[in-house]
């Protein structure tokens, strides 16, 4: 099997494969890459935000056909892929409206006699490496704010999402992106390894798992590269009090199945008050009844769509199946279709403890695991309890209260009252297990920048 291919996970069908880079073709891509960036950076910050505000564009014209893609490869029904064509084109154009600004130089005060000025300068041609699960929103917040900095883009997409990452491609093509500013690679992790050892690349951004991301690190590392990694999360869902346990639910129920809960940032933990813990976890059991495969190509009411792949599909079921052998209850949901479909039915676990290893994984996949507690402090303990520090939320009738809790989230991004707060301008990122580094709105043109000290003396 070609590793980089388009897979229908619904039936398991290959419809198309694609050839994997040759190692001509990826010297050739890294010597296209670091011409094009000595011309790139020489044009105004303005000529680049234009044509990056003509790639938005261009998202939002094929979002059609975008959807239908990531449909087809990954699983996405076709309302989550136009929400997410859409969004990538926000984060796209915030940075074709917004990054001049932010890159501008300014003065700071200094005791040496002359003027000191900061610069905001690009660096040079950046491998990114992209997951699955939101093909064109990963590699939008990536690459739009380097191209209007000035650098270039080599793009490893994930091996499921080939279509994703030739239509990406060919957008940045005709939007004006010049020839070898954005290059897709269909690349090894030999090639990769390859890529960023090349004096000619300056940095790597990975989104991807924690093994991923330490492979990655230690590969920029060795080769003294900067990396922006954004990896896993278990982020907790604290609720301490609710006016319509019924309402605050739904939407955790609504937020963990989006994207077949192939989500990073998800609630994955719903640490809920002992006196709503019961009508809380019955709402979500209704939720949960009842809901039959469909297809994501036209996904209808009561229906869900399959995961990424079959391997996925057998790995979520294979997580949930070993919290019920180390005694967890598997209140409704939880079934995998028979093969060759990547089917999962949506699934509530209760009764998980600290001292069973499932409380320490990501459930990649869409499972609603609900803890109960019976105060702050041990809601705050329990949601600190984690190798990971994506994101977090707390609830509660009374947002002092929440704050306090929110305030102590060992996390990248806190929220009150909502679950994740998402937007071109939100920085999203983590610490911990789940990585470092910014991506999206101002800290996202700060990664891979040259601040440049400019003296002129007295």
């Amino acid at each position: 099997m070609s590793r980089y291919r388009t897979q229908n996970p619904a039936t398991g069908e290959i419809v198309e494969t694609f050839d994997s880079a040759t190692d001509e073709e990826v010297e050739n891509a890294l010597a296209r890459s670091h011409s094009a960036y000595l011309e790139w950076r020489e044009r105004s910050i303005q000529d680049r935000a234009a044509i990056v505000h003509r790639v938005a564009e261009l998202f939002e014209e094929r979002r059609d056909e975008l959807a239908t893609i990531m449909a087809t490869e990954m699983g996405k029904p076709v309302q989550e892929g136009l929400d997410e064509a859409d969004f990538a084109a926000a984060i796209i154009d915030y940075y074709a409206v917004h990054g001049p600004s932010l890159a501008t130089d300014y003065e700071i005060p200094s005791a040496a006699p002359g003027k000191a000025v900061i610069e905001s300068l690009p660096v040079g041609p950046l491998l990114g490496v992209m997951p699955w699960n939101f093909p064109l929103y990963q590699v939008a917040r990536f690459a739009a704010p380097n191209l209007v900095l000035g650098n270039t883009i080599l793009l490893k997409h994930a091996d499921i999402c080939a279509r994703s990452a030739l239509a990406i491609e060919q957008i940045m093509h005709d939007a004006g992106v010049p020839d070898g500013g954005y290059i897709n690679l269909f690349a090894s992790h030999e090639q990769i390894a390859t890529i960023v050892a090349d004096p000619r690349v300056q940095g790597v951004s990975l989104t991807g798992s924690e093994r991923a991301g330490a492979i990655i690190g230690e590969l920029a590392g060795k080769n003294l590269k900067k990396a922006v990694l954004e990896l896993g999360g278990i982020d907790a869902m604290v609720v301490l009090d609710s006016d319509d346990v019924a309402a605050i639910a739904q939407d955790a129920w609504t937020f963990r199945v989006t994207n077949g809960g192939q989500v990073c940032n998800a609630n994955k933990r719903m640490i809920v008050m002992d006196d709503i813990y019961d009508e809380f976890v019955a709402e979500l059991k209704k939720l949960a009844t009842g809901l039959v495969p469909g297809d994501q190509l036209a996904l209808g009411e009561g229906e869900f769509a399959p995961l990424s792949s079959r391997t996925a599909a057998e790995g979520v079921n294979a997580q949930v199946q070993k919290a019920v052998a180390e005694g967890a209850t598997l209140e409704v949901g939880g079934v995998l279709s028979d093969a060759p479909g990547a089917y999962f039915s949506p699934a509530v676990l209760t009764g998980i403890t600290p001292d069973m290893e499932s409380f320490h994984e990501e459930i990649f996949g869409p499972v609603a695991i609900v803890f109960k507690v019976s105060s702050d402090e041990e809601a705050l303990a329990l949601a600190n309890d984690s190798s990971f520090g994506l994101g977090g939320s707390v609830f509660s009738t009374d947002p002092a209260r929440a704050k306090k809790i929110a305030d102590r989230l060992e996390v990248g991004m806190t929220n009150v009252n909502t679950i994740a707060a998402e937007g071109a301008e939100l920085p999203f990122g983590g610490v911990k297990s789940s990585g470092f580094g910014r991506e999206m709105g101002p800290l996202g043109m700060g990664e891979f920048v040259n601040r440049r000290l400019h003296f002129v003396a007295e």
